[in-house]
């Protein structure tokens, strides 16, 4: 297998990893909560509270994931083997892992966070992945 592909295999791995990973924080956290009830959530929380921010956290990247993931294998089946390719996969995974722990450690409402950045900057890769289908499939 060329080291570029088992690159951009790996950083999928590391993406599915950080997924199950925050599947994992935020179930955990909420069962820990006194009166948990699954799948309910308290209305009152807000950033402030670890509980919500690791539901928020999980959830973002699942609403992000058909994207990121529909726009990788496409290309994979696409057979895109660049070195773009690869690096604008290991900068959308990158500044999601930032994006996530970011989120884990500063409770805040104030927007842009710190987090948006690394928000945006996973966006644009996502893009650019979509970008390079395209030429590859003109």
């Amino acid at each position: 297998m060329p080291e570029l592909t088992l690159s951009a295999y790996f950083a999928v791995y590391v993406y599915l990893i950080m997924l199950i990973v925050q599947w994992g924080v935020a179930a955990v956290v909420k069962a820990k909560q006194p009166g948990a009830v699954p799948g309910k959530f308290s209305a009152s929380l807000g950033h402030e509270s670890f509980v919500f921010r690791a539901h928020r956290t999980f959830m973002n990247s699942l609403e992000n994931s058909p994207l990121f993931l529909g726009a990788v294998f496409l290309g994979f089946f696409l057979n895109v083997n660049s070195n773009v390719f690869a690096l604008c996969i290991w900068v959308y995974v990158i500044a999601r892992i930032i994006h996530m722990l970011l989120y884990y450690a500063i409770a805040t409402e104030k927007n842009p966070s710190p987090r948006s950045y690394f928000f945006l900057i996973a966006a644009i890769a996502n893009i650019a992945l979509v970008v390079l289908i395209g030429l590859r499939l003109v």
